[in-house]
C-alpha cells in the first residue's frame, strides 16, 4: 500500500463522514446556525421589560451586514429601537431595548424575539 492510496481513502472517508453529518443536521433540524464546516459562536438573550425588551447579541467575529438583518426583524415584530449600542470591529456585539409598537406587537414574547433575531443570524450566515 503506498501514500497516495492511503491519502486517497482517507479523504474518501472524510467526504462520507461530511454527508453523513449533513444528512443528520437536516433529519434533527440542527443545522441552524452553523454553515457546512466552521459553526457561528454566538450569544443571543432577551430579557422582557415593562414595556419592550432589552436584547443582546454577541457574536465572536465581525459581522457586515449582520446589524441590518436584525433591525429588519425588529421592524417585521413591530419593535421600535428606543436605544442601541453596537460594535462591529473585532467581534459583533449589540445591546438594544426594543419598545412595542402598540400597532403590531401584541403577543410578542422574549422567546419569539429571541428565536426571529437566531434565525436572521442564520440566514445572514448562510449568505456569507
Amino acid at each position: 500500500v503506498n501514500k497516495t492510496s492511503i491519502i486517497v481513502d482517507a479523504s474518501r472517508y472524510i467526504e462520507e463522514l461530511k454527508e453523513k453529518v449533513e444528512v443528520l443536521d437536516q433529519e434533527t433540524g440542527t443545522s441552524g446556525i452553523s454553515t457546512s464546516q466552521n459553526p457561528l459562536p454566538m450569544q443571543v438573550a432577551v430579557e422582557a421589560l415593562e414595556k419592550g425588551f432589552l436584547i443582546n447579541v454577541f457574536l465572536e467575529k465581525n459581522c457586515p451586514g449582520l446589524l441590518v438583518s436584525i433591525l429588519e426583524i425588529f421592524e417585521e415584530l413591530g419593535l421600535d429601537v428606543l436605544d442601541a449600542r453596537v460594535s462591529c470591529q473585532e467581534n459583533f456585539q449589540l445591546e438594544a431595548i426594543g419598545g412595542e409598537n402598540q400597532s403590531n406587537a401584541e403577543g410578542i414574547d422574549a422567546q419569539m424575539v429571541k428565536q426571529a433575531v437566531m434565525q436572521a443570524i442564520s440566514k445572514w450566515s448562510e449568505n456569507i
